[in-house]
């Protein structure tokens, strides 16, 4: 285990995201656990952790380099518990979030209208304390082709995106189709890619060709992989990708997974 203090990850081995300027560590903390404990697929069972063990869960994200946090609505109290634990470092940080999906009541909800989507981003902003969102993402559901190509979400999107309100727009995506589109239409994509589910191979071949970076979500399989390093070894071959994106609230496995991308020889 590396000393704390110790940045595993350093600025070298940042990755643009999309074709932007903006850069972000090949491991990014995904923070479902930090306000959602039901209705997950996690192996195990977990309580939610407290506002100081999520400080210091943050620092050691800092502290090994890790510069990107990805949230959403759907992630329960996330988003406002988030918004405070960085309130006064911001910048030090770059940010996704998502709209389309709340969950409530047990069960997801999908709404892609103009009015919910102008109200999630403008909710998104007031709950994590800040002036801009670096990223947000489609939260699609299964039909996401239908939610991208036959809804008002992107247009409004964009829109908050021409006033500067939000620098980059994507799609967490299901299908290959929707991944290609998402990939060549919009900034990025975030894609589901592991040793057990390679479908998405097509996505990253066509974010190769154009020089795009795509965020990968579910490398460890939800927590099901057996090898933390291997895993990491398989998802991260392609240049194409810009980070993957493991949620954890437990420190000493955020440090596991940031030594298993230091050795990886590529970065």
């Amino acid at each position: 285990m590396t000393d704390a203090g110790t940045a595993l990850l350093t600025t070298d081995s940042y990755r643009p995201l999309g074709d932007s300027d903006i850069e972000v560590s090949p491991l990014g903390l995904g923070t479902v656990k930090f306000g959602r404990n039901i209705g997950l697929k996690y192996p195990s069972d977990f309580s939610l952790p407290t506002d100081l063990e999520l400080a210091l869960l943050l620092q050691r994200a800092k502290e090994l380099g890790i510069n990107f946090l990805d949230t959403a609505p759907a992630y329960g109290t996330s988003e406002e518990r988030l918004g405070k634990l960085i309130r006064g470092s911001r910048d030090q940080w770059v940010i996704s979030t998502k709209v389309g999906e709340r969950f409530a009541d047990g069960i997801s909800h999908y709404d892609f209208s103009a009015k919910s989507t102008t109200q999630s981003i403008e909710d998104s902003l007031r709950k994590l304390d800040t002036e801009y969102l670096d990223l947000v993402l489609i939260h699609c559901n299964k039909q996401d082709m239908d939610n991208l190509n036959n809804t008002e979400v992107i247009p409004i999107l964009r829109q908050y995106q021409k006033k500067g309100y939000i620098r980059l727009i994507g799609a967490s995506t299901n299908s290959v189709e929707a991944g290609i589109f998402s990939i060549t239409e919009l900034d990025t994509a975030m894609i589901t890619y592991n040793e057990h589910e390679k479908t998405q191979a097509a996505v990253i071949s066509r974010a190769e060709q154009l020089g795009k970076g795509l965020l990968l979500k579910k490398v460890l399989g939800s927590g099901h992989a057996s090898n933390a390093s291997e895993a990491l070894k398989f998802a991260m071959s392609s240049s194409a990708i810009s980070s993957a994106v493991i949620g954890t609230i437990n420190p000493n496995h955020l440090s596991t997974n940031a030594e298993a991308l230091a050795r990886i020889t590529n970065f």
